[in-house]
């Protein structure tokens, strides 16, 4: 059997109506998984179960809100109940409503942040768990940031929510490790989706991007989804607790 096929496995994947979750959701079910695809909006997320379903793999459409516990307690219901008990969870949804300075941000903006991108992230992962456990195991993959790794002038507030998320994966990896319940962490760099549109829609800002990362890009959604299907599979067995960075080597740079 190959390390990477993941045939019989049910995953969530969250925000996976565009970018990086909509490449991951994509990719896991041509590894064989069926994938349940949730976002706010359900016409968005319809179209991508639809898209994966056409190609002939196995999705369906089930919307939420990461900011309504209600909302993922009926996600993973849902889920179990069309498709089957929980193997693989990627907590990719995030928000990030402030762009500027910490000085500069509300409260309420900070709150939002942290209950989006961390709290979030945690309920859903003790929703999971205890299908994973029933299983025999599981994997569960957060979609962090580089920007949880050094400053930001603009992005301050969401790095920290993102370098919380790193902890909450080592927190959890240890925790959940007797069940045999990987929980790991990708760091992306700068990422060509809509999310992260403001930092790579600007042509010099494009370019001193691309000038200072040894691959000489930006990443596309695709990078980060063969770095999911990898974490989620067998071939991964052996690694958890991890935040494995794919910047195209902007960091080490």
């Amino acid at each position: 059997m190959s390390l990477f096929d993941l045939s019989g496995k049910v995953a969530i994947v969250t925000g996976s109506s565009r970018g990086i979750g909509k490449a991951s959701a994509m990719r896991l079910a041509e590894a064989g998984a069926s994938v349940v695809i949730s976002s706010r909006k359900k016409e968005p997320c319809d179209e991508v179960a639809e898209e994966i379903n056409r190609s002939g793999g196995k999705a369906v459409s089930i919307p939420a809100s990461i900011s309504s516990r209600g909302e993922l307690e009926n996600l993973v219901a849902e889920a179990r109940r069309q498709l089957g008990p929980i193997d693989i969870l990627v907590c990719n949804a995030a928000s990030n409503p402030y762009y500027g300075p910490m000085s500069g941000i509300s409260d309420d903006q900070f709150r939002k942040i942290l209950e989006n991108n961390v709290i979030a992230n945690n309920a859903l992962i003790s929703l999971c768990a205890p299908d994973m456990e029933k299983r025999g195991g599981g994997s569960v993959v957060i979609v962090s940031s580089v920007a949880g790794l050094y400053a930001s002038p603009n992005i301050g507030a969401y790095g920290v929510s993102k370098a919380a998320d790193m902890q909450l994966a080592r927190n959890l990896a240890a925790e959940l490790g007797p069940q045999n319940i990987r929980v790991n962490c990708i760091a992306p760099g700068l990422v060509k989706t809509d999310f992260a549109r403001a930092l790579w829609d600007d042509e010099a800002k494009l370019e001193a991007s691309n000038a200072a990362t040894p691959l000489r890009r930006i990443g596309e959604p695709d990078d980060i989804a063969g770095v999911v299907v990898f974490l989620a599979s067998q071939a991964a067995a052996f690694v958890t607790g991890q935040t494995l960075v794919a910047d195209g080597g902007r960091l080490v740079a």
